[in-house]
């Protein structure tokens, strides 16, 4: 099994390559691309050092890969994803540009892992706010029938990539923003991604048909507002459900807990929650203040937080890729 890794000296791309060695997936060799100017440069996996490649088709057609992970932009991913195909591999892409085509499965493992087996050679990985929201709206979903969804989040600077993450340190010395268009450090930010003909910006646009598209429910009633904030990591949502049928909140509580990859946290008498400072560096996704909405019947609330780039990005990844590899040694693929 041979690996690649696109985009890898970024922050996604450096995530990918402690989350390969952290779920042990031995590859007999990995190939890791970048832009020509960090070509040279050296990564160890497995206490073996490898340089990173130009990002090039010369250098990917005649290595044998059989899985490339990609965490390099749209634009990359659009030029560079098919190749890799046309050569054998299957790509995982982190990028927006391949979510919205039909073909293409959009897949968040704990909850549809059976659309990998519809591929045609790329899978892509949801956007982080949507993939942390999916898991407890699936067990609601299967439990209860979700009528509508109002999304409020409040995502973390490393979701706009390491350019956000230094406007965040830097504006605390009062430094002007580069990647933001006005400072992060004590403020907050009502747009993420450019703005759409209807008001929404592209961000809340993606919420919406990410959520429908892995739910496989078209229909289904969205509306979300999301929000920057001046925290490093860990995206936190304030998630709203109406749902069709009448719930026991003890229950919704025991159905979140037996989910895979769900750690609820709720306890009001303790002041327990979720909140980034204890869900940074974490594989799963945290839920807590899960309350009756009283405003509507059969309403609910619940404050859903987890690490974007891990189970955001690089962890759904490797996940993907994992179930990949199952379904392959079950002769599924």
């Amino acid at each position: 099994m041979k690996i690649a890794i696109v985009g890898a000296t970024g922050k996604v791309g450096n995530k990918i390559i402690q989350v390969l060695q952290e779920r042990n997936i031995v590859a007999s060799d990995y190939y890791l691309y970048a832009s020509s100017k960090s070509v040279g440069k050296k990564f160890k996996i497995f206490d073996k050092d490898y340089e990173v490649l130009e990002l090039k088709e010369e250098n990917i057609k005649d290595k044998d890969i059989d899985y490339a992970l990609f965490s390099a932009g749209g634009t990359i991913s659009k030029e560079f994803a098919p190749i890799f195909v046309k050569y054998g591999a299957i790509v995982i892409d982190n990028s927006s540009a391949f979510r919205r085509e039909k073909e293409v499965p959009l897949v968040v493992p704990e909850v549809n892992p059976c659309d990998i087996l519809l591929n045609k050679g790329i899978i892509a990985n949801p956007n982080c706010s949507t993939i942390q929201a999916v898991l407890p709206l699936k067990v609601l979903d299967e439990k209860y029938k979700i009528k509508r969804i109002v999304y409020s989040t409040y995502q973390a600077v490393s979701g706009a990539g390491q350019k956000g993450y230094e406007d965040l340190k830097n504006g605390i010395n009062g430094i002007e923003p580069k990647k933001f268009i006005y400072p992060i450090f004590s403020n907050v930010l009502p747009q993420i991604d450019d703005f759409l003909d209807n008001g929404y910006t592209k961000e809340e646009e993606k919420m919406v048909f990410e959520t429908r598209k892995i739910l496989h429910n078209e229909n289904l009633k969205i509306t979300a507002t999301t929000v920057r904030v001046p925290v490093f990591d860990c995206h936190s949502e304030s998630i709203n459900v109406e749902l069709e049928k009448p719930f026991d909140l003890e229950e919704v509580k025991k159905n979140f807990s037996k989910f895979t990859n769900i750690i609820v946290v709720d306890d009001i008498s303790k002041n327990l929650y979720p909140m980034p400072i204890t869900c940074v560096e974490k594989d799963e996704v945290f839920v807590g203040r899960i309350r009756r909405d009283f405003s509507v019947e059969n309403g609910l609330n619940i404050w859903v937080v987890a690490d974007n780039i891990r189970k955001g990005a690089a962890t759904n990844a490797v996940q993907i890729l994992q179930k990949v590899i199952e379904y392959k040694k079950l002769g599924k693929l």
